[in-house]
C-alpha cells in the first residue's frame, strides 16, 4: 500500500530542517557543486542555475558550459569557475567533452545536468557517460538531460528528474492530457519504474521517490510560468543538495522556496511580468523565515 501524500507547507519545512553550517563553517563545509548547463542560444539558464544554487547555500560552485558561451559567462557569473566543454556541431556539449570535468566529478557533493543544453542526442550521450562517472554526488537531471532515462530506463543510484507534463509525455509515452489529470499516479509510478526521485512540475507540483513516499505542492502563481523560472528551481534544488539535503528534502525546500519567490515577487511587481531572474535573490530570506 502506498504511503499516503503528505503536502508540503509550513508546518512540514519547520519539522523537515535543511542542515545548517555551523558557525566556523568555510565554503568546502557549505558543500560544492557542479552545473553542466548552457549553450550557444540559452546561456542564460546556466547563469540562472548558477545564481539560484549558490542563493540556496552551496559554498563552492563551477560551471561547465560550451566554450563559444563560456567566457560571456565567467564574465557574468564572478563567484564561479567556469569550464570551456568542447561543443558537437548542432551546439551540444561533446561527449568526449566529459574528459574536462571528470576528475572534478570525483569531488563534487551535487551536479545538476541540463539547463539551456541544446542538441537532444549529444546531450543524451554525455548525460548517459557522466552518470557512469558521477559515483559520489547528488544527480539532478533537468530539461534536455532527462531523455537520457529512455537509454537507462531504471538508475542504479536515484536521481532527480524535474519534468513538466510536458517532459513526462515524452519521457513516458503518455499523453499530456493524461499526466495532467492524475500527477500523483504518473509521478509515483515513474519514481518506481525509473528507481528516481520525481518533482513533477505544475500548479500542483507532485514529489515521489522510488521507496514509496510522495509529497504535493499546490501554489497559484501564474508569474512563475515564464522563461528560466524551471531552470532556477533546479538550481536551488541541487545548491540545497550541496549542503547535504537528500534529493527528497532538497526537491520538497526547492519547491517551497520557488512558490514563496513567485508569491513576494507578485506583491511587489505584480502576478505576471516578473522574471525568473529576480526569484533567486529571494530564496535567502525565504530559507531562514520557512525555517522558524
Amino acid at each position: 500500500m502506498a504511503a499516503a501524500t503528505i503536502d508540503i507547507d509550513a508546518r512540514l519545512l519547520r519539522d523537515w530542517p535543511l542542515p545548517v553550517p555551523g558557525s566556523a563553517a568555510d565554503k568546502e563545509d557549505r558543500g560544492s557543486t557542479l552545473v553542466v548547463a548552457g549553450g550557444g542560444e540559452t546561456p542564460g539558464a546556466a547563469l540562472l542555475a548558477a545564481h539560484a544554487a549558490l542563493r540556496a547555500g552551496a559554498g563552492k560552485l563551477a560551471v561547465a558550459t560550451g566554450a563559444s558561451v563560456a567566457r560571456g559567462l565567467a564574465l557574468a557569473l564572478a563567484e564561479a569557475r567556469v569550464i570551456a566543454l568542447p561543443e558537437s556541431d548542432a551546439g551540444g556539449l561533446a561527449a568526449d567533452g566529459l574528459a574536462k570535468i571528470e576528475a572534478r566529478l570525483a569531488k563534487v557533493d551535487a551536479v545538476l545536468v541540463g539547463p539551456g543544453l541544446q542538441d537532444a542526442a549529444a546531450t543524451r550521450a554525455f548525460s548517459r557517460r557522466l552518470l557512469k562517472r558521477t559515483t559520489r554526488a547528488a544527480i539532478v537531471l533537468d530539461a534536455l538531460a532527462m531523455d537520457v532515462v529512455i537509454d537507462i530506463r531504471r538508475f542504479e543510484r536515484p536521481p532527480l528528474l524535474t519534468p513538466h507534463a510536458g517532459e513526462m509525455a515524452h519521457l513516458t509515452g503518455f499523453a499530456r492530457e493524461e499526466i495532467l489529470a492524475d500527477p500523483e499516479r504518473h509521478a509515483r509510478e515513474a519514481a518506481l519504474r525509473w528507481n528516481a526521485v520525481v518533482a513533477l512540475k505544475g500548479p500542483t507540483t507532485m514529489l515521489a521517490t522510488p521507496d514509496g513516499d510522495c509529497w504535493r505542492h499546490t501554489s497559484q502563481q501564474p508569474g512563475l510560468g515564464t522563461s528560466g523560472s524551471g531552470d532556477v528551481l533546479a538550481g536551488i534544488v541541487v545548491g540545497l543538495a550541496a549542503r547535504g539535503a537528500p534529493l527528497a528534502q532538497a526537491a520538497a525546500w526547492a519547491i517551497a522556496l520557488h512558490a514563496h519567490a513567485g508569491a513576494a515577487l507578485a506583491v511587489r511587481r505584480g502576478p505576471v511580468g516578473y522574471l525568473a531572474s529576480e526569484l533567486a535573490a529571494e530564496v535567502a530570506a525565504l530559507m531562514a523565515q520557512l525555517a522558524h
